[in-house]
């Protein structure tokens, strides 16, 4: 039986995804990749020039698996439906992955976004544009991200684990998305 070299791309990748998880972002170097697969950090830079190319990698798949995740919520409903499950969708991504989920959302050096970040964010258009039109789909877009991001922030700092009774994140989150959906809904009708 053939094994797969200690060093291709793919095994770098994998590797690097799991220390991520495993240690967060100051866990992951390519030395740390390196030490893990068992060979010398040279051989890495074949596949990834520097730390940061391996981080985009990462956040792009990153982006991927979100973009998928956020599909199969959407499935065939409707789009009020639609875009309550892509809500809980993402704020489950981001808090099982959290790693994964600050590295899709760090700053990077780039032109363009990568294909993935692309991919996702014309899917979120598709679904806004659901609600809102295609007029001001854009700025739809932007503020429901916003929201949901913000949302993800205040979870990932616990907030919400605080002990104050009245902090009811579930009802909060449901009453955030119904306001914008009933925005994004007047807006488009008075656009048309």
């Amino acid at each position: 039986m053939a094994y797969p070299a200690k060093t291709d791309r793919e095994a770098i990748f994998r590797t690097g995804m799991e220390l991520l998880a495993e240690k967060g972002l100051p866990g992951l170097s390519l030395r740390s990749v390196a030490a893990r697969l068992g060979v010398a950090p040279n051989a890495l830079y074949r596949y990834f020039a520097d730390r940061e190319a391996l981080e985009a990698a990462i956040a792009a798949e990153s982006a991927h698996r979100m973009h998928q995740a956020l599909k199969r919520a959407a499935g065939n409903l409707e789009p009020e439906a639609a875009l309550h499950a892509i809500a809980r969708a993402y704020l489950r991504f981001a808090r099982q992955k959290p790693e994964w989920y600050a590295m899709m959302m760090a700053p990077r050096q780039c032109e363009a976004p990568p294909e993935p970040h692309a991919d996702l964010w014309l899917f979120v258009l598709g679904q806004v544009a659901r609600i809102s039109g295609e007029a001001r789909m854009a700025e739809a877009a932007v503020a429901l991200w916003a929201f949901l991001h913000g949302v993800a922030g205040l979870e990932a700092a616990e907030v919400f684990q605080q002990p104050a009774s009245h902090m009811k994140p579930r009802s909060s989150v449901d009453f955030g998305l119904d306001a914008w959906l009933r925005a994004a809904a007047a807006d488009a009708e008075s656009a048309g």
